[in-house]
C-alpha cells in the first residue's frame, strides 16, 4: 500500500470570484478566506498552483486533490532524486513498484473560473453566515439548573463550525473526494 509522507501545496495566485448576489455584509468579507476554508474540506482545487507528494510504499498511488496534472516523476535512489517512468495503474494513478519514496510535482487545480454550482451555493452559505453572526453572541449557550443558576457565554468555536452550521459542508460532500 502506497502512502504520502509529504504533501507540499502552493499558495495559488488568485481564487475563484464571489458568487453573485451576496448581501453587503458578505461581500465585505474576505474572499480568498472563505475559498480557503472551503478548499481545506475539499478534495478539488480551483485555482492552479504548485503541488509535490512524497509518496512511500508499493501498490496503487493516485493523487488525492483534483484536478492533478503531475510533470515529473522521480525515485529517490538513496543519495539523490533520479528520474522514472511509471505505469498506469488501472485506478487512473501509478503503479509504485518499488518501495520508494517517490516524488509527485506538478500543479493541481485549474484557473478556468468553471466553479460547479453547489461550491458557489456552499460559499454564498458560508459567507452569509459569517457576515450576520454577532461576535459577541455567536453559539450563546445557557447552562444551569432551573431557578438556581443561569449562565451564557459565546461559543469560542462558532468560526471553525461556520462550515457545518452554515449548511456549506452539506453540499460538499460530493467533492470530499477526488
Amino acid at each position: 500500500m502506497s502512502v504520502a509522507i509529504r504533501i507540499t501545496e502552493g499558495v495559488p495566485a488568485t481564487y475563484p470570484d464571489a458568487p453573485p448576489g451576496l448581501s453587503t455584509a458578505a461581500a465585505a468579507l474576505d474572499g480568498e478566506m472563505i475559498w480557503q476554508r472551503l478548499e481545506a474540506y475539499i478534495a478539488w482545487r480551483y485555482s492552479q498552483r504548485t503541488i509535490e507528494w512524497v509518496v512511500e510504499g508499493c501498490g496503487d498511488w493516485r493523487p488525492p486533490l483534483a484536478p492533478a496534472t503531475i510533470a515529473t516523476t522521480e525515485r529517490w535512489d538513496g543519495e539523490a532524486w533520479q528520474p522514472v517512468t511509471l505505469s498506469a495503474s488501472p485506478t487512473g494513478g501509478y503503479q509504485l513498484r518499488g518501495v520508494g519514496p517517490y516524488r509527485f510535482a506538478g500543479t493541481v487545480g485549474v484557473d478556468d473560473s468553471t466553479v460547479p454550482a453547489g461550491v458557489l451555493e456552499a460559499f454564498r452559505r458560508m459567507a452569509e453566515y459569517m457576515a450576520v453572526i454577532d461576535f459577541e453572541t455567536a453559539g450563546l449557550r445557557t447552562e444551569g439548573v432551573q431557578d438556581v443558576w443561569q449562565g451564557e457565554y459565546a461559543s469560542p468555536s462558532w468560526r471553525a463550525r461556520a462550515l457545518q452550521d452554515s449548511g456549506a459542508a452539506d453540499l460538499l460532500r460530493s467533492f470530499r473526494r477526488a
